[in-house]
C-alpha cells in the first residue's frame, strides 16, 4: 500500500488568525497563554483538515520562523537575547523583532538578520554562529505537539530542519567556519532524536533542500558525517529535499543511512527513475508529486501514468506527497466563493492538493478503475484552460514579438546621464529619500474597505486618499526629506494593486499566504497574456507632485517582482511573461515622465528570490530578468531618473548581474546584516548612485542618529561618497507614525551631519 504524507501546513490560518493573534500579543492586548491556546486551536483545525493522511506533520507550525523555531530548539540563541532573561516566549520574539510584548525601550537588542528561504518570498532569521557557540536541545515543545496530535487521532511525524542545511543558512559572527560546529550540532540533533524516540515517536522528516543546490566537497563530507552519527538513533529518518533536482548530488542522497529519501518529482522529476534503481533495498522512497509552490491543478492522468510503474518496482516503499511544504500556497480554494467559475475549475490551494493526492493514493493502491470519475473530471478542468479564450491576448502576443535590442537601452550612459539629473533635480551630497510606502493606518484600510464593498463612492474615496496623500507630503516636508513619494495609501499590495489594474490577472479575497512572522501577502494568480489598459498610478502621483517644489518619486513595481510574487501561468515559459509584464511598466513610466514626474522607482525586489538554485542556470534566468527590467525601464530621456529597490536577499554573488540594469539608483537592504553588502565592493566597482539601508523597517526598533551615521560611514568606505543615498531599507506600510517620524528625523539629521563633516 501506498503511503500517503504531507511536509508542512499553511500556519496562518483560514483567514489570518494566527496573524491577529500574534499582533495582539506584542500590543499587549492578550496574554502568552491567550496566544498558546489560540495556536492549540489552528494546530487541531489545521490536522482535521489533513486527517486522510497517513501521517500528519507536526513541527511545521510557527509563530514566526521554522528556522527560528529550530534555533530555540538547540538552546542556540545569541548572548543579546540571552542576557536579557525573560520567558522563552520574550527570546523568542526578541530575536525575531528586536524586542518582545514585555520590552520597555531599554531592553530591546537587534533582531536577527532575515533573508529569504532558498528561491521563495518566505523569510527565515539567520542562525548566528561564533566560536563560542552551544547547543542544548529540548525537544519538549515539538514532543507537546506530537502528543496534541495523538490525542486528536492522527499518526504524527515530526518535521526538523536538518542540521547540515541549518548551518549552511547560518552566519559567521566573528570569523570563524560554521562548519566547526559540525560534530558538535550533530550531537544535539541526535539528543533531539532520542528524546522523540523517548516519546513513541517512529519516523522524522528531516529537511536538507540544501541538496538541491551546487555543493562544495566539504558540505556534501558535512552530509556524511551528520548522518552516520543520526544512523545511531531509535527513529527512522525521512531525509526531505525539495525545490529543484538532486542532479550530482543523488548517488550521496541514496547512500546517506536513513530510512528513506523524499524528492521533488514536480521540480526534479528527472531523478525519479535513478533513485529507483539506486536506492538500497528496504528504504522508502518518497515523491513529491503535486506542487506545493503553485495553485495549477495537477494532471492526474499523467501522474498516474507514470506512478504507477514506479508502484510496481517499489511496492510499500512508494511514498507520496507533495513537492514541498504547503505553506508557499493559500490553504483552502473553498474560501473564494466569489472566484470566477472557469479559473476556479483550474485551481487547487492547500486542502485541494492533497484532496488530488488521496485520489493518486486510492488509485494505486485499488487500480484505476477506482478513480474513473476523477480522472475525467480533472480532465475536463484541464481541457477546459487550455481551449479558454480568455488566456491568449493576440495583441499582447504581436507586441512581445516586436521586442527590440534598443528597447533595452538609455539613450546616454550613467555618467552623462547623471549630470542632466542634476541639472534639473539640484539635491544635495547623500540625498535622502524614503522606500515608497507611509504606516497604513486603520483609517486607511478602513475607507479602501468601504469604498470595495460599495459604501463610499468613488469622489468620496479620492477625497479621502488625497487627504492622506497632502497628510504624508506635509510630514515629509516637515522632516526635510530630499525626495518625497506620496505614501501609497490606495494601495493594499505592492504586487496586487497593480495586477488588479491589469488584464491577465485575477484576485482571491483570502489567499494569503506567510512570508515571515504576522507578515501576509495575497498573491494573484496570472492566468493569462497581460496587459495595461489604463494609467495606473499617474493621477495619484501627479497629484502628490502638484503639492510641493521637492521632487516626488514615482513609484512602480518591476516586472520581474510581478512576477516572482504572483502565482505565475505554468502554460508558456516565464520569460514570455515576464515580458509581457515588462511592456505594461513601460508605459507605466512612459506616461509618468509625460506627466512630468522626473524620479521614477521600479521596485524589484524579489530579483534575487527567482535565481535558479543551481549555478548553471543563473545566466539564462538573469538574462532574461534583466531584459525584462531594461524593457520596463528604459523608455525615458535621460533627465529622468530611474531607481529601483531591492531588499532581504542574498545579493553579493549577482552585483555584476544587478548592475547592468542600468539604473541610476539602486536602495537596497543593509541594516539588519550591518552592511555586509558592502563586501562586494571589494572585488567589484559598482557603477551608479546606491543607497544602502540604514534602517532595519521590520524591526519596531526606532535607531539613533549614531547609529545610522556609523552605518553611512561604513558604507562612504567603499563607495564614493558622491554616489551615495540616504533611505531606510524598505517601505514603511508596516510600522505606525510614532515609531517612523523619530526614525527618519535620525536619518535626516545623519544625513546632514555628513555633509557638514565633508
Amino acid at each position: 500500500m501506498v503511503t500517503m504524507h504531507n511536509l508542512g501546513f499553511p500556519r496562518i490560518g483560514a483567514k489570518r488568525e494566527l496573524k491577529f493573534a500574534l499582533e495582539a500579543s506584542w500590543r499587549g492586548e492578550t496574554t502568552e497563554a491567550e496566544l498558546i491556546q489560540r495556536s492549540r486551536d489552528l494546530r487541531r483545525q489545521h490536522w482535521q483538515k489533513q486527517s486522510s493522511l497517513h501521517r500528519v506533520p507536526v513541527g511545521d507550525f510557527s509563530w514566526y520562523d521554522h528556522v527560528l523555531d529550530t534555533s530555540i530548539m538547540l538552546g542556540h540563541l545569541p548572548p543579546r537575547v540571552l542576557d536579557l532573561g525573560g520567558t522563552a516566549t520574550d527570546q523568542y520574539f526578541r530575536l525575531a523583532r528586536g524586542r518582545s510584548a514585555a520590552d520597555d525601550d531599554e531592553s530591546v537588542v537587534a533582531a536577527g538578520e532575515m533573508t529569504k528561504w532558498f528561491d521563495t518570498n518566505y523569510h527565515y532569521i539567520v542562525p548566528e554562529f561564533t566560536r563560542e557557540s552551544r547547543f542544548s536541545p529540548d525537544a519538549g515543545a515539538l514532543v507537546a505537539q506530537v502528543t496534541e496530535a495523538r490525542e486528536q487521532g492522527h499518526n504524527p511525524k515530526p518535521v526538523l530542519v536538518g542540521p547540515v542545511t541549518y548551518l549552511w543558512l547560518g552566519k559567521s559572527k566573528d570569523g570563524s567556519e560554521r562548519l566547526e560546529h559540525l560534530t558538535a550540532l550533530a550531537e544535539a540533533y541526535a539528543g533531539l532524536l532520542e528524546q522523540l524516540a523517548d516519546a513513541g515517536v517512529d519516523w522524522v522528516q528531516i529537511d536538507e533542500p540544501i541538496m538541491v543546490t551546487d555543493l562544495a566537497p566539504e558540505w556534501r563530507n558535512a552530509l556524511e558525517t551528520a548522518y552516520h552519527r543520526l544512523a545511531d538513533t531509535r527513529v527512522s529518518l525521512l531525509l526531505t529535499t525539495y525545490f529543484g533536482h538532486l542532479g550530482d548530488n543523488l548517488e550521496l542522497a541514496c547512500r546517506l543511512p536513513v530510512a528513506g529519501l523524499h524528492l521533488d518529482a514536480v521540480r526534479g522529476g528527472a531523478d525519479v527513475q535513478r533513485a529507483v534503481e539506486q536506492l538500497p533495498q528496504g528504504r522508502v522512497l518518497s515523491l513529491g508529486v503535486v506542487d506545493g509552490r503553485n495553485v495549477w491543478k495537477a494532471d492526474l492522468t499523467a501522474l498516474m501514468d507514470w506512478l504507477e510503474p514506479v508502484h510496481a518496482a517499489l511496492g510499500d516503499r512508494l511514498w507520496i506527497a507533495p513537492a514541498c511544504s504547503l505553506l508557499h500556497v493559500p490553504m483552502d480554494l473553498d474560501t473564494e466563493p466569489d472566484l470566477d467559475e472557469e479559473l476556479r475549475g483550474w485551481l487547487a490551494f492547500a486542502v485541494q492538493k492533497l484532496e488530488e493526492l488521496e485520489i493518486l493514493e486510492k488509485g494505486l493502491n485499488k487500480g484505476r478503475n477506482a478513480i474513473i470519475a476523477e480522472l475525467a473530471a480533472n480532465r475536463a478542468c484541464h481541457a477546459s484552460r487550455s481551449h479558454s479564450q480568455r488566456v491568449r491576448n493576440p495583441a499582447v502576443r504581436e507586441a512581445v514579438a516586436g521586442l527590440n535590442e534598443v528597447m533595452g537601452q538609455r539613450q546616454s550612459p550613467y555618467a552623462r546621464r547623471i549630470e542632466a539629473q542634476q541639472r534639473h533635480l539640484d539635491l544635495p551630497r547623500f540625498p535622502t529619500t524614503t522606500i515608497g510606502s507611509f504606516p497604513q493606518t486603520g483609517e486607511i484600510r478602513r475607507t479602501r474597505l468601504q469604498y470595495r464593498r460599495g459604501d463610499l463612492s468613488e469622489a468620496a474615496y479620492r477625497e479621502a486618499m488625497q487627504a492622506e496623500i497632502r497628510d504624508c507630503i506635509r510630514e515629509q516636508e516637515a522632516l526635510g526629506l530630499d525626495v518625497l513619494v506620496h505614501g501609497e495609501a490606495e494601495r493594499n499590495d505592492m504586487v496586487e494593486y497593480f495586477g488588479e489594474l491589469m488584464d491577465g490577472f485575477a484576485f482571491t479575497r483570502h489567499g494569503w499566504v506567510q512570508s515571515f512572522g504576522s507578515r501576509c501577502v495575497k498573491p494573484p494568480i496570472i492566468y493569462g497574456d497581460v496587459d495595461r489598459p489604463d494609467p495606473m498610478t499617474v493621477d495619484w502621483i501627479r497629484y502628490a507632485q502638484s503639492l510641493t517644489e521637492r521632487p516626488v518619486k514615482g513609484m512602480l513595481t518591476g516586472p520581474v517582482t510581478l512576477l516572482n510574487w504572483s502565482f505565475v501561468r505554468d502554460d508558456q515559459p516565464e520569460r514570455d511573461t515576464a515580458n509581457q509584464l515588462a511592456l505594461a511598466v513601460r508605459k507605466e513610466v512612459q506616461d509618468l515622465e509625460a506627466a512630468g514626474i522626473r524620479i521614477i522607482q521600479i521596485d524589484e525586489a524579489a530579483l534575487r528570490e527567482g535565481l535558479p538554485l543551481r549555478r548553471s542556470e543563473w545566466e539564462t534566468y538573469l538574462e532574461w530578468a534583466i531584459n525584462a527590467f531594461r524593457i520596463a525601464a528604459n523608455g525615458v530621456s535621460d533627465d529622468t531618473q530611474i531607481h529601483t529597490h531591492m531588499c532581504y536577499s542574498e545579493f553579493n554573488d549577482i552585483m555584476a548581474a544587478i548592475a547592468r540594469m542600468d539604473a541610476d539608483v539602486i536602495t537596497i537592504e543593509t541594516s539588519r546584516s550591518d552592511m555586509e553588502l558592502l563586501e562586494a565592493f571589494e572585488h567589484f566597482e559598482y557603477p551608479n548612485g546606491i543607497g544602502p539601508g540604514v534602517y532595519d523597517i521590520h524591526s519596531p526598533n526606532i535607531p539613533t542618529q549614531a547609529s545610522m551615521v556609523a552605518l553611512l560611514r561604513k558604507a562612504a568606505e567603499r563607495i564614493p561618497p558622491e554616489r551615495l543615498w540616504v533611505n531606510p531599507d524598505c517601505g514603511l506600510k508596516t510600522r505606525n507614525w510614532g515609531e517612523v517620524r523619530p526614525a527618519l528625523a535620525a536619518m535626516v539629521g545623519a544625513a546632514r551631519g555628513l555633509r557638514q563633516s565633508g
